[in-house]
């Protein structure tokens, strides 16, 4: 089929887009923007049991959006 091939051609485009983002050092959030439109697509096209588990892994080495940077430890008195 068309339409499931052209689907699966955009959200191996969106997962690579997505990784090299984040190799070059690129804000995670971009990252993180290209892979849930990789999710997306496989949702509408009816592949989302195929690709959620790529999309998973990668949001799981992601910082939380909301999580608060590390505190340093307090300076020795």
């Amino acid at each position: 089929m068309k339409g499931e091939s052209d689907a699966r051609d955009r959200i191996q485009k969106l997962l690579v887009t997505g990784d090299n983002r984040l190799k070059q050092g690129v804000d995670p959030h971009k990252a993180r923007e290209s892979w849930e439109q990789a999710l997306a697509v496989a949702r509408e096209a009816g592949l989302e049991d195929a690709v959620r588990p790529l999309v998973e892994v990668r949001l799981a080495d992601l910082p939380q959006p909301d999580a608060e940077p590390p505190r340093s430890a307090p300076p020795d008195a």
